[in-house]
């Protein structure tokens, strides 16, 4: 059952952000009103569907229960009641789980990041084939996917690749991805036919808003250079590469796919204040608990999450026991929803028990 109290609580707290942003305030306390209220929003409409249900239920409830009232309304109203509790379940469920602890970042755009992992020409060939999937993935979201670092693999692929992912809630549902991705098929260049296992890891950061991290000029060594790529390709007679080093922490980022050394600084700032900004998450989470860190997606990345069976058809995700032969739909983007759902499902469960116990 849940406390009347703490959705009364809610509904005040609604009201109130409603009549801050209405009063004009400064600009950054406005952004920040406006990221709670868009956070808040489709659970006070749940709770007030939920409180009506109620009401209506009692409602009915009452006529049921009143000895004056003829067979046919008594009947109508017991249709109604069956309808009403049934509603009144399901919204208390979908309350439960908005009233679940959020993870701040949700709602914040990504920068995903994938690296050929073990495997050598093949890990690089399986990075790209990751990335394609994320790319697609992000279309079929409404999602902007910008491309802001590669390195490429000697025979196709990446060794690297980096891209700023933007839209709504692209952290919420990229978060799970993060891990070692293993990949097991029969190479293009293996004669043999022998089924060959590669790896690949990617993380998923949220990017970090203004209103979230403060990063000092004074706190920046940036350092120009020649940029340079295989084959002679992207190749500058100017110092258009962006190296930047963040002197408190020692995080250094480099970017130098644009000519421009203008648009790699800007390119390299937005990466630095997501690795930043991942950081302070990561200490903040290991210092409140170390429960906190069974979070997928902010614990440790080496541990291999998914795998890829080509020859059998198979994608299974290890950590929630999931198996789907649908390697081809996922694997092209179209069926990672399926993967990505089952995942939120799981660690929404995860979280009501823990709340229960």
């Amino acid at each position: 059952m849940l406390a009347r109290h703490r959705l009364d609580t809610l509904l005040d707290r609604f009201a109130e952000i409603e009549h801050l942003m209405s009063a004009g305030p400064e600009p950054a306390a406005y952004v920040k009103l406006s990221r709670e209220y868009a956070g808040l929003e489709p659970l006070v409409t749940k709770i007030r569907a939920l409180i009506k249900a109620e009401d209506d239920l009692a409602g009915a409830q009452a006529l049921i229960a009143d000895p004056d009232i003829d067979a046919e309304m008594r009947e109508l109203a017991e249709l109604e009641q069956a309808e009403l509790s049934a509603s009144v379940e399901e919204l208390t469920q979908d309350v439960r789980i908005g009233l679940l602890p959020k993870d701040e970042a949700d709602a914040n755009d990504a920068i995903l990041e994938v690296r050929a992992g073990t495997g050598g020409d093949e890990a690089a060939l399986f990075a790209g084939d990751l990335f394609r999937m994320y790319q697609r993935f992000a279309e079929l979201q409404g999602w902007k996917v910008e491309i802001l670092s590669t390195s490429e693999g000697e025979v196709g692929g990446f060794k690297e690749v980096i891209a700023s992912v933007s839209g709504d809630n692209v952290f919420a549902r990229m978060k799970f991805e993060s891990g070692v991705h293993r990949v097991q098929r029969v190479p293009a260049t293996e004669s043999g036919g022998r089924i060959h296992t590669s790896a690949a890891t990617v993380a998923v950061l949220p990017q970090a808003e203004d209103v979230d991290i403060d990063v000092q000029e004074s706190d920046l060594r940036v350092d120009t250079f020649r940029a340079s790529g295989a084959g002679g390709q992207h190749v500058n007679t100017t110092d258009s590469a962006v190296r930047i080093t963040h002197l408190p922490t020692g995080i250094v980022v480099a970017v130098q796919d644009e000519r421009s050394q203008h648009k790699n600084r800007a390119r390299a700032m937005q990466l630095l204040r997501a690795r930043i900004y991942d950081e302070e998450r990561e200490r903040a989470a290991s210092e409140r608990t170390e429960a906190r860190r069974l979070q997928v997606g902010s614990g440790d990345r080496s541990e291999r999450i998914r795998t890829y069976n080509f020859p059998q058809g198979r994608v299974t995700d290890h950590r929630i026991g999931l198996t789907l032969y649908k390697l081809e739909q996922i694997i092209a983007g179209d069926g990672l929803n399926e993967v990505v759902e089952a995942l939120i499902v799981d660690h929404q469960a995860n979280l009501l028990a823990s709340e229960d116990a």
